[in-house]
């Protein structure tokens, strides 16, 4: 009863705080474990293995190519492999390692592409229709480097949903119809949104795209179609739009600072373009 009694009583002054150290140790060590124990879970879920991915690439020919569709494929290390062609439509790549993979007219129709690694991927030509692509990295650093942009030239990515930073990307002739690369409208927070600054985005069909607070600042968009693009507080600040059809799109708020708007079609047909903003800097 004694030793139950002094077991109840208070810690000396000096012994508070190591028994609050060892508490904390304790309490990290155990959210370490979960997170690790979370990690490996997650890791696991992919039903391939990295060397059944590759040997199916191996023995696939142009007339055969590798079928991965409807796959697992999360949290896997693809860098640098070979995918040109491959059907890859509803797989689920999220969180894999496709740095510098090619995947040149690779069918990604559905895919879901989240937080993948896309340093230096090429996408040319492959259908990314209705593919889901969020918050991957395109980047080893803070800075938009050229030489390791994404490549998405010629794609189809009509319907898909596209978030993060692809700045300096080549999208020339891409096929982005439809798709949603718009900030949270809840939030308006221009601080989280799409970033193709100084991107070829020449001959590209927006139509219809959700461009809501996107950056498309120095943007190559000669020659675009942005007709019923919702471009609602996009940054527009010296792209360049000549020749470009911006019929029925709703420039409410959008920053024109030194936009070139030569021989664009539909100028008088947009919708809040006395509210975009420097207008009075446009150059037609």
């Amino acid at each position: 009863m004694t030793e139950m009694v002094q077991s109840r009583r208070l810690p000396a002054a000096a012994e508070v705080p190591v028994l609050s150290m060892r508490r904390r140790s304790s309490l990290l060590s155990c959210i370490l474990a979960a997170m690790l124990c979370s990690a490996a879970t997650a890791a696991s879920a992919a039903d391939m293995t990295v060397k059944a991915v590759i040997q199916r690439l191996v023995k696939s020919t142009r007339e055969q190519p590798a079928d991965f569709s409807g796959r697992d494929l999360s949290f896997l290390d693809l860098s640098d492999l070979d995918f040109k062609g491959a059907r890859l439509a509803r797989v689920d790549l999220y969180g894999s390692d496709l740095s510098h993979a090619n995947l040149v007219g690779a069918d990604l129709s559905g895919a879901r592409l989240d937080r993948t690694v896309i340093i230096g991927t090429d996408f040319s030509g492959a259908n990314l229709s209705g593919a889901s692509l969020l918050r991957p990295a395109a980047f080893s650093g803070l800075t938009n480097r050229r030489d390791e942009a994404p490549q998405f030239a010629g794609a189809d990515l009509s319907g898909a949903r596209v978030f993060g930073r692809f700045g300096s990307g080549n999208w020339h002739g891409a096929n982005l119809a439809a798709a949603r690369l718009g900030i949270d409208r809840a939030t308006y927070d221009l601080l989280m949104r799409t970033d193709l600054a100084g991107s070829d985005l020449a001959g590209a069909n927006l139509a219809r795209a959700d461009l809501a607070g996107a950056s498309l600042a120095f943007a190559d968009l000669t020659g675009a179609d942005l007709s019923g693009a919702d471009l609602t507080r996009a940054d527009l600040s010296r792209a360049n739009l000549t020749g470009a059809n911006l019929t029925g799109a709703d420039l409410t708020g959008t920053d024109l600072d030194g936009t070139v708007l030569k021989s664009v079609k539909g100028l008088q047909q947009t919708k809040g373009l006395d509210t975009a903003r420097h207008r009075a800097t446009v150059v037609e």
